[in-house]
């Protein structure tokens, strides 16, 4: 079972950047978390770069290293759950990779997100503004080419199902 990319898309939350690196080990490839390689570039944190420059600026930071690592082969990439609402970056990810889309309810979210200081979307936005965006980024998600419902499962069990869909085609 061999991959050139794979990259996880879903809400925040939904555990894309702890499978990523749990499946990257599995299947001996590398890990990138874009949001980390964001604040490695920009030398701040993703608050600060949605504070001073606001979001549309850090979803281009964000296209721009996507575009960067698509000429590499053997990594898994956690993506930022806005990833999916650029064409381009659908494109991408379709030309070069596998997409797994991690589903999470939204109870299931709100309980992951409780207390997160760290998430703009979360900081900026009131519960029922967060629970739009959540619903209208759905559809977009599910274009994946794999669709994981990981509210019941561990991240390890949600590593083992991705390797059974992957390894059916």
């Amino acid at each position: 079972m061999t991959y050139k990319k794979i990259y996880f898309v879903g809400f925040m939350g939904s555990g894309k950047s702890t499978v990523g690196k749990l499946l990257a080990d599995a299947l001996g490839m590398g890990f990138i978390d874009l949001d980390d390689e964001v604040v490695k570039r920009q030398q701040r944190s993703i608050n600060a770069i949605f504070r001073e420059e606001g979001e549309d600026v850090f979803r281009r930071y964000e296209s721009e290293l996507l575009k960067e690592f698509s000429v590499k082969e053997g990594l898994v990439f956690s993506t930022g759950g806005g990833i999916i609402g650029s064409e381009r970056n659908w494109q991408i990810m379709n030309s070069c990779g596998v997409v797994v889309f991690l589903a999470c309810s939204w109870p299931t979210v709100l309980a992951r997100l409780e207390g997160s200081s760290e998430r703009p979307l979360v900081n900026q936005n009131d519960l029922e503004s967060l629970k739009a965006l959540y619903e209208s980024r759905q559809e977009l998600y599910r274009r994946a080419d794999v669709q994981i419902d990981v509210d019941e499962l561990t991240p390890e069990e949600v590593v083992l199902e991705i390797k059974q869909k992957l390894a059916q085609g």
